[in-house]
């Protein structure tokens, strides 16, 4: 990898707010895939003043690339970086700081230079950190629905509502899985009824999102899964923001519950986050109108089909097996009764997902 200099001292400037004069470098690969690539670059910068100062900083390159029913996605994360939403995050939850984010028009590509966090990530979140993720995820999307600041108004590169919608939508109207869960040979490791859980929710797909759609509209992460959370000194840094955009109350927490997610407290995190989340949202806005959260319901018409995929294109039997438990978990949160009295509105959510207050 070939690192610009000219670039990465002016990344460095803002890193240390001193003027930098020279620097060394290494580079490695932190992931990356066909359309972007992410890097974590050291050295040792010296600054006028004769300072060396060590450094660890994030170079993002990203290409443009087409997401199904969001073609703007691609160069998101530059626009959103370019913007002042960063003035709307909390100390508990926020972005990484970018040093510089730079557009090349003309080879659709852009670069971010952005502060590197070590913490804690993915599944080695434990479950009271992922609960701490909800509260900070409720309190973030509650302030900016209760405050609507004017940001909000001048973001322009968002996705849009429908977006979890349409995805469905397209999963359903494919025929490799939509007719798998309802064939006779169908060879999901699992009892009848989960696949009758999936045809469940296409049955009533029309009356949920009736439902979904009256729930608050906020500003949604949507990847808000753990490998995106890194948790460090106390506080959540958030990151890759290319699909966010206009959603539903608990769309993101849906992401935290289910995707690629912990399976063997899968269940616990529902019953936990859950609660935890509304704690955090109710701390700003009154959701005492809302009849019920959809989160479950959320949960299987964004997972439920892309599971079965999954299943279905790997031929890893440990990787089969894990989709497999992971249908199971959801099952089983049907039955889940959640309960919080420690917030500023006590409310019980049922097994039916009903708000009730005590």
């Amino acid at each position: 990898m070939n690192i610009e200099l000219e670039k990465l001292i002016y990344a460095l400037n803002q890193r240390f707010k001193t003027n930098i004069i020279s620097t060394d470098c290494q580079t490695m690969p932190l992931q990356g895939g066909t359309v972007g690539n992410v890097y974590l670059v050291t050295g040792i910068a010296e600054s006028v003043d004769g300072d060396k100062l060590p450094y660890r900083i994030v170079l993002k390159i990203q290409n443009k690339w087409e997401r199904y029913g969001d073609p703007g996605s691609w160069r998101r994360e530059y626009d959103l970086y370019s913007s002042d939403l960063g003035v709307t995050f909390s100390q508990a939850l926020r972005w990484p700081i970018c040093y510089h984010a730079e557009l090349n028009a003309e080879e659709n590509e852009y670069q971010l230079w952005l502060e590197y966090i070590d913490g804690v990530t993915g599944l080695d979140l434990t479950g009271d950190m992922n609960v701490k993720a909800a509260l900070e995820l409720g309190r973030f999307q509650g302030k900016l629905y209760a405050e609507q600041p004017a940001v909000l108004q001048s973001l322009t590169n968002l996705s849009h509502a429908d977006l979890m919608k349409n995805t469905y939508l397209h999963y359903r109207s494919w025929p490799v899985v939509y007719d798998y869960i309802r064939s006779e040979d169908c060879e999901l490791p699992l009892p009848l009824h989960v696949c009758q859980m999936l045809i469940d929710i296409d049955d009533q797909a029309d009356e949920i999102f009736a439902r979904i759609e009256k729930l608050p509209l906020v500003l949604c992460h949507r990847d808000f899964w753990v490998t995106n959370l890194i948790y460090a000194d106390g506080d959540f840094a958030l990151i890759d923001w290319d699909t966010s955009g206009w959603g539903y109350l608990g769309e993101d927490l849906a992401s935290l519950i289910a995707d690629e997610p912990d399976i063997d407290h899968m269940v616990e995190h529902y019953q936990r986050c859950i609660p935890a989340y509304y704690k955090g949202f109710l701390e700003y806005a009154d959701v005492s109108r809302i009849a019920d959260h959809c989160v479950y319901e959320i949960i299987l018409l964004v997972f439920g089909y892309r599971l079965v995929e999954g299943y279905l294109h790997t031929e890893a039997d440990d990787e089969k097996t894990k989709r497999a438990h992971t249908l199971q978990k959801i099952y089983e949160m049907k039955s889940i009764a959640l309960i919080d009295t420690s917030g500023p509105i006590p409310f019980i959510i049922t097994d039916a997902g009903k708000f009730i207050k005590p």
